[in-house]
């Protein structure tokens, strides 16, 4: 395999130095451009389905069935309308890969047919898709890019499975990783962070009010007026429905950062030391933890927020360096493969 691009510094726009600032500046400001997409619906071995946003490779760049191809796993509550997916979009049409992203269970267009939903130790329904685009190109190269929840889904997949991964999958960048669940959890609901945790609970919350009336049985309506935090939800929702005790217990199961050293695809782990989802500690101990492993390269910058890392020298013209530097990292499949690089 072609050694990765090397790493180059990230430095954040003078614009937006604060974490904060970095975190919602693309959510408030960017104007997505749409890639030629199409959705499809995908049954699960579970009765259920999950919807793939494709974007099929460029015919007069190569063959497409041998160009390479990217899978994005979206964050909380995320989907097609989350701005760093426009993004790589973009950059994938750019270069004349196909790219495909898929919605978790409830994010797309339509709530999902079962009584679960998704959460952040989910593999199973990455793997399947995994499995399936592998099947439909098996001569195209496979790389995979998860991005906060789905970043925490893509290093769980990735260690759970080790070596049985698709052949083809040459490649994975995991952006903005939760890694330790139950401290994200408590960070999450402290100081101005807490306006995240609102937001991503009035979103969580309208959806169990809608599936309570097919699965009336879910759990207790009147739980959901005591739901305050993002720990109260998974204690009283994610961690039941989905199997697990309770919180404490979804969260021991399911964080990343247990999962890192049975990794063997070649990963770039990119994060920001001052992202307001997590303790800096964590990612200290994530950093021990892969020099351990030679699948693992590690990017931690000071600077970033979540999903943010916005640079450029002027505010109309900004650099999402994460989108650029998974396409860089990711660009030495490419070679021999039908499309270019870069």
């Amino acid at each position: 395999m072609p050694p990765a691009a090397p790493a180059p510094e990230f430095r954040p726009a003078w614009w937006a130095r604060n974490a904060h600032l970095q975190t919602i500046w693309g959510k408030l400001t960017r104007r997505p451009r749409p890639a030629a997409t199409r959705t499809e619906r995908w049954d699960t071995p579970d009765g259920d389905f999950l919807d793939v946003v494709r974007l099929d490779a460029d015919p007069a760049r190569g063959d497409p069935a041998r160009a390479p191809r990217l899978l994005l796993l979206h964050g909380l509550e995320g989907g097609l309308q989350s701005h760093y997916a426009h993004g790589m979009f973009a950059e994938a049409a750019r270069r004349g890969w196909g790219m495909d992203l898929m919605l978790h269970r409830s994010c797309g267009p339509e709530m999902n047919r079962q009584r679960r939903f998704y959460h952040s130790g989910e593999t199973a329904d990455a793997g399947m898709v995994l499995d399936r685009i592998a099947a439909e190109f098996p001569d195209a190269p496979l790389a995979a890019c998860g991005v906060s929840l789905g970043g925490n889904q893509l290093v769980k997949y990735l260690g759970e499975r080790g070596t049985r991964v698709p052949a083809t999958l040459r490649r994975a960048v995991a952006i903005s990783v939760p890694y330790d669940l139950a401290r994200g959890s408590r960070h999450i609901s402290r100081g101005f962070s807490r306006v995240y945790e609102r937001h991503f609970l009035r979103s969580l919350v309208r959806k169990v009010e809608t599936k309570l009336t097919v699965y009336p049985d879910l759990i207790r309506a009147e739980r959901l007026p005591g739901v305050r935090t993002l720990y109260d939800f998974d204690d009283v929702l994610t961690g039941p429905v989905h199997g697990f005790a309770g919180a404490d217990d979804y969260y021991a199961r399911s964080s990343a950062i247990g999962f890192l050293a049975g990794v063997r695809v070649p990963t770039l782990l990119l994060s920001a030391v001052d992202d307001p989802f997590l303790p800096a500690a964590v990612l200290d101990e994530v950093r021990a933890l892969a020099a351990a492993n030679p699948a693992l390269s590690v990017e931690f910058h000071a600077r970033g927020g979540h999903v943010g890392f916005v640079g450029g020298r002027v505010p109309w013209r900004p650099d999402y360096y994460a989108e650029r530097r998974t396409f860089e990292f990711v660009a030495g499949l490419a070679r021999g493969a039908g499309a270019r690089a870069a």
